[in-house]
């Protein structure tokens, strides 16, 4: 199958790019707003400071010998008045220089609204396979009802090499890893490719094999439809208290099996879970695995909550219910996680081995798949926040003192020039400081 040049990797990047070089943060838009009404007013305010001393009490116009006439004074109002130094406080030079110090980074924020977004959030949730996991699961166990001594054999490689038939047409980290092991097993031509393939939106997946409908599904998926047997399903449980995650068969007469199926947690989930935790976020797991599996990741990577056995739909829910305290972030990998990503107040996406649907969709990316750049942009995002309002607050006190003294006449045009220049120097400056902003952490 080809594809555009326009649809490659790069060609995505540079598009996010541009479009969060565009986007424009809240802060902007309120100073923007703040603006198209402040002008016209210093404007009219001037030039009744010029007029109305002059025409009702008598006072000169014009320099005198002995001081500022009123229209030098209403001129120094309206070059201190100048809104420059406001605006820049905003953006563009700290949302510009936040997102190329997180670029810098491999994390990329498509635009200041999502920045700003980042730094008031309460609770991260994230998904588990992929994101706290590494998503390259392994097969650990495969067991037919039929095997009689309890070891790999013949019946256990059929159930093997039928999973992978159907699962041979999805890209689900679990899928490739039954894939992976038939092929290892050399099992993979016993059976031709699934057809009127389905995907089972977190339960599991069938299709047609030789005429025969097969599922393979999650042991939740399977109680509910398909009858087995007491022993089965007491072994399938021991898989999972073991932390695996089980794929049972079904080959369109009868349940033939199970496959367990086990994916490594990220060396850096603990320490960046706990990073979160210090400052002051709670930690979500959201996962279609069952109770025991997730309860099992959880407690390795040290999230305040564990929720478990959600289908898509129920992570959206599970966002909307976190929302109701606040602004939440959501990271996943996976096309499944793309409605949860949307839902939340702010996306982040692992570019490495995530989906392209998850990239789209997301508001920031980790690009480098690196899970340890989560808590330095939440605290790049913080930091940001802070310097926005240090430079609204600076530069309206400051201009508030200089038009008041420019109203009594104790500033000069020079002196006025240099307070609005300087201003904006001192807040370009100022915003510019992300790009300084060293990460106590090891990139």
């Amino acid at each position: 199958m080809t594809h555009l040049a326009a649809d490659n990797t790069l060609s995505r990047i540079i598009q996010m790019v541009e479009e969060a070089q565009n986007q424009r943060s809240p802060s902007q838009r309120m100073v923007d707003q703040f603006a198209h009404y402040y002008t016209p007013s210093v404007v009219v305010v001037a030039a009744l400071v010029a007029t109305i001393p002059p025409l009702f009490f008598g006072a000169p116009f014009l320099d005198t010998a002995i001081g500022h006439g009123w229209l030098y004074r209403a001129l120094t109002m309206l070059v201190i008045a100048c809104p420059c130094a406001l605006v820049i406080s905003c953006t563009p030079v700290t949302v510009i220089s936040s997102i190329t110090a997180a670029a810098r980074r491999g994390v990329l924020i498509k635009g200041g609204a999502y920045l700003e977004a980042l730094g008031t959030i309460k609770a991260v949730a994230f998904d588990k396979t992929g994101t706290l996991t590494e998503g390259r699961p392994v097969v650990m166990e495969v067991r037919s009802v039929d095997c009689e001594t309890g070891e790999l054999c013949a019946l256990c490689d059929d159930v093997l090499a039928l999973a992978a038939a159907v699962e041979s047409r999805s890209s689900h980290p679990l899928a490739q890893a039954v894939v992976d092991e038939a092929q290892s097993r050399q099992l993979l031509s016993r059976y031709s490719t699934a057809k009127e393939v389905e995907n089972l939106t977190g339960m599991g997946i069938k299709g047609s094999i030789d005429g025969r409908s097969v599922v393979v599904g999650s042991h939740g998926m399977f109680d509910k439809q398909f009858v087995h047997s007491a022993e089965l399903c007491d072994l399938v449980t021991s898989a999972e208290s073991n932390g695996n995650t089980t794929m049972m068969l079904h080959d369109g007469e009868r349940v033939r099996g199970y496959i367990a199926v086990a994916d490594k947690v990220r060396e850096s989930s603990a320490t960046v879970v706990s990073d979160l935790n210090t400052l002051h976020l709670q930690t979500i797991m959201l996962t279609g695995d069952n109770p025991k599996v997730a309860q099992a990741v959880g407690e390795k990577v040290g999230v305040t909550d564990v929720r478990s056995s959600l289908l898509p739909d129920d992570k959206v829910e599970a966002v909307r219910g976190l929302l109701e305290s606040g602004a939440v972030a959501m990271v996943g990998d996976g096309i499944n996680d793309t409605p949860a990503l949307a839902t939340a107040s702010v996306g982040i996406a692992m570019g490495g081995a995530g989906s392209a649907q998850a990239m789209e969709t997301a508001d920031i990316v980790l690009m480098g798949d690196d899970l340890r750049q989560l808590p330095f942009v939440i605290k790049l995002a913080r930091f940001a926040r802070s310097l926005i309002m240090q430079n609204v607050v600076l530069s309206i006190a400051m201009k508030l003192i200089f038009l008041t003294a420019a109203v009594f006449g104790g500033v000069t045009m020079w002196a006025a020039i240099f307070a609005d220049v300087g201003m904006s120097l001192l807040v370009t400056l100022n915003g510019m400081r992300p790009l300084r902003k060293k990460s106590k952490e090891k990139a």
